[in-house]
C-alpha cells in the first residue's frame, strides 16, 4: 500500500498557496489528506496528527504557515517522520520571517524546507522521499524529470531561432 501524505495549513487563508502542492500529489497519484491545524490555536490536534501519521499510513508530512510558522516544527516534535515546511509570504517580511521559523530548529528535530510559498516543490520532495521505496512512483518522477528537460529544450531551440 503506498503512504499518504500529510499537508498541513495553519490557516485556510494558506489554501490558495498551497493548492499546487495538493495538485502535483494528486498528479503523481499520491493520496493527500488536507488539514487546517494551528500550531497555536490547536496544539492537541498538531500532536495528535503527528504522533499517530506514520500508523495512519502516513510517509511525509508536508506544513505550510506564515508569520511565527511553527507549525512544522511542532509535527517534527511528535513524530520520527521526514517533515517538509512550506514557509508562506507574509506582508510584514515578505515570507523572510516565516522562513527562519522554519530553518532554525533545534538539534535532533529537523525540517525540510522549501522556499517562500514552494509548494510545488514540496510535493516533489515528498514523492521523492516515498519514492525511496515505490519503484512505480520513481518512475513518474523519472519521466517528470525529463518532461521538464525536454520542455527546456525546446525554448532553447525556438530562442536560437530568433534574430536578435
Amino acid at each position: 500500500m503506498s503512504k499518504k501524505v500529510a499537508v498541513v495549513m495553519g490557516s485556510d487563508s494558506d489554501l490558495d498557496t498551497m493548492r499546487p502542492c495538493i495538485q502535483r500529489l494528486n498528479a503523481f497519484g499520491i493520496s493527500a489528506q488536507v488539514r487546517i491545524i494551528s500550531a497555536h490555536r490547536t496544539p492537541a490536534a498538531a500532536e495528535a496528527l503527528a504522533a499517530h501519521a506514520a500508523e495512519n499510513g502516513f510517509g511525509v508530512i508536508i506544513a505550510a504557515a506564515g508569520k511565527a510558522a511553527h507549525l512544522a516544527g511542532v509535527l517534527a516534535a511528535y513524530t520520527t517522520l521526514p517533515v517538509i515546511g512550506v514557509p508562506i509570504k507574509t506582508s510584514m517580511m515578505g515570507g523572510l520571517d516565516s522562513l527562519l521559523s522554519m530553518v532554525q530548529m533545534p538539534k535532533g528535530i529537523p525540517v525540510a524546507c522549501v522556499a517562500v510559498d514552494g509548494a510545488d516543490n514540496a510535493a516533489i520532495l515528498a514523492a521523492q522521499m516515498l519514492a525511496l521505496s515505490d519503484g512505480a512512483l520513481a518512475d513518474k518522477l523519472t519521466r517528470f524529470k525529463a518532461d521538464m528537460a525536454a520542455e527546456v529544450a525546446k525554448k532553447d531551440e525556438k530562442i536560437r531561432m530568433e534574430e536578435f
